[in-house]
């Protein structure tokens, strides 16, 4: 087959393009390619490890934090239970008469204490005899705190409220 010099030049750059083709289809594109994901997996991996640092120093915090429960709990009275220091409380701050219930309960968490909630309704008390049943009670020298309150309008007496209070410490 005797082709004529310009078909000689068509023929050799059709087959130089088919060869960059090929050389960028199958060499070049695939090594950027796999350079990207290398680059992209080693940010994640790096993500990965400053996340886990970052929990790291969270559990330190929270476990020199559970050493001060651990103090504090050890520094409280002997024989310490909420139910009597509640209703100590309410003798001190004059609702002891506005009790209606209270309803202690234990139960067992995961770590190493058990939580210890007391829930008890008052009725028919001024806002000044609330606030200071709950700045008696609210105390972080006995790990005594509230977990959940309610507080709502007595229905028979205007200008009283009644309160639903679940009181929680640590055993």
């Amino acid at each position: 087959m005797k082709l004529a010099r310009r078909e000689k030049y068509f023929v050799s750059a059709a087959a130089l393009s088919i060869a960059i083709f090929f050389l960028f289809q199958f060499l070049i594109f695939p090594f950027f390619e796999a350079r990207r994901r290398f680059q992209r997996g080693g940010r994640a991996k790096e993500d990965a490890l400053k996340e886990i640092l970052r929990l790291s120093s969270e559990y330190h915090r929270y476990r020199r934090g559970s050493q001060g429960v651990k103090q504090i709990l050890a520094r409280r009275k002997k024989g310490f239970t909420l139910f009597s220091f509640l209703e100590n409380s309410a003798g001190d701050a004059g609702v002891k008469a506005h009790i209606k219930y209270m309803k202690p309960s234990t139960s067992t968490g995961l770590g190493p204490y058990k939580e210890s909630l007391v829930e008890m309704k008052l009725e028919a008390i001024t806002l000044q005899q609330l606030i200071g049943y709950l700045y008696r009670i609210e105390s972080p020298g006995n790990v005594v705190s509230i977990k959940r309150i309610s507080i709502k309008e007595n229905k028979k007496k205007s200008g009283y409220l009644d309160a639903i209070l679940q009181v929680l410490t640590f055993q």
